[in-house]
């Protein structure tokens, strides 16, 4: 019998637009000095939709009304998205703005209004400008091939040095299904569901409920995994539409081949969060870390996301220097059920403690090793069966630099 692992496969150069039945575009519309800054992503017909959102008590007026399109019918066609303003902390001016670019967009595209979602992502406190997105909105062109992808995903960047994408291919009931993703961030990364958005498109057939119950599971496990300097956004959201172009069966918990769907989602939203992850704000190192023997699961990523956190594990990771001792105690500090008579600590392949005790090790090699553009560090809890993930990067000059004149 095949595994969910072997019958799922990576599509290389995949993105967003790979799924059947989607298309997307960007333009610069004057919000930026010069990149693109309104990006326009639709299905053929209104998609089953799921999102989850942050939980920062400020949440951003586009989220709110995104909220509102997915109660209506569980049906969502089209994302508009702007870059530079976040339209946070705007009041009843913000709402009324973030309506009006859901309703500019049905108007262009002849949808029902309620079939559109809204996202902003860039400096909280600022008013949109809202004669240079209605015109962005009117001008932009849609198109299912890489440039129409290309164009989008630079449209939803602000401090990001790179465009993120991902794509993996499953088959249900025989047919292939196809997962695409898109995201921007950078800094301001420590979701919990920054500033930070995912898009996920599949032509898979599953209804908008079960979609939301298993993109909550997931991102339980990608996207609230990873950290690059703590903050929570006021934006962060990740949504994802299935148009059941794929033409199978439909997908309920029962399904042979649920599972698989499942995974294949997971993947995606892994995919893209450790590329988050990679390019925190001045960051030179993407960092994982692996928490195993763990009482429970939740216990395992509450302790890998609190060394992946640690500022001090970060500077550390960044200066080359194989200092376990703060490894210890951000594990000490993490609230989870720790024996500390039976932990284990390794940076790489290169055990640093053990029992309780420090371990002899070669200075020079984890200088090596802690050179490398990925590092992962490996907790042993000997406490349980259960195990967890976190990624996060190192903290850099750059990124005070790059923070201290975020709005100059």
């Amino acid at each position: 019998m095949k595994t969910a692992e072997k019958l799922l496969k990576k599509v290389e150069g995949g993105t967003v637009l790979t799924p059947k039945g989607f298309q997307a575009g960007g333009i610069h519309a004057g919000l930026r000095y010069s990149k693109k800054d309104v990006g326009l992503l639709m299905s053929e017909s209104p998609a089953a939709a799921a999102a989850v959102y942050t939980q920062n008590h400020f949440q951003a007026a586009p989220l709110k009304v995104t909220q509102e399109s997915i109660q209506h019918s569980g049906k969502i066609q089209a994302i508009i998205v702007n870059s530079a303003i976040a339209n946070a902390c705007t009041g009843e001016q913000g709402l009324k703005d973030a309506y009006e670019m859901r309703r500019l967009v049905a108007k262009r595209l002849d949808l029902v209004e309620e079939h559109v979602a809204v996202a902003s992502t860039g400096v909280i406190g600022e008013f949109l400008q809202m004669d240079k997105i209605a015109h962005g909105i009117e001008q932009v062109e849609v198109s299912n091939g890489l440039e129409g992808a290309k164009s989008f995903q630079e449209a939803i960047l602000t401090t990001d040095t790179f465009q993120k994408s991902a794509c993996y291919e499953l088959e249900v009931g025989g047919k292939t299904v196809t997962i695409g993703g898109a995201a921007k961030g950078s800094g301001m990364i420590h979701p919990n569901m920054a500033t930070m958005l995912g898009f996920v498109t599949t032509d898979a057939n599953i209804d908008s409920t079960l979609l939301h119950k298993t993109l909550k599971e997931i991102t339980n496990e990608s996207f609230n995994q990873i950290t690059v300097d703590g903050d929570t956004s006021t934006n962060d959201m990740v949504l994802v539409l299935a148009n059941g172009m794929a033409d199978h069966e439909p997908l309920t918990e029962g399904h042979p081949d649920f599972e698989q769907f499942k995974e294949g989602l997971k993947a995606v939203c892994v995919d893209l969060a450790k590329q988050i992850a990679r390019d925190g704000e001045g960051a030179t190192k993407l960092v994982e870390v692996n928490v195993t023997g763990a009482q429970t699961k939740e216990e395992a990523n509450i302790i890998a996301k609190k060394i992946v956190g640690s500022s001090l594990v970060k500077t550390a990771v960044y200066g080359r220097d194989g200092n376990w001792g703060r490894i210890v105690a951000a594990v000490g500090y993490s609230d989870a059920k720790v024996e500390p008579d039976q932990v284990s600590i390794y940076i790489g392949p290169y055990l640093m403690f053990q029992n309780g005790l420090p371990q002899s090790f070669s200075e020079e090699l984890v200088t090596e090793y802690l050179a490398k553009e990925t590092v992962t560090i490996t907790v042993h809890l000997n406490n349980g069966t259960e195990k967890g993930k976190a990624w996060g990067c190192d903290l850099t000059y750059d990124y005070v630099k790059i923070n201290a004149s975020y709005r100059t």
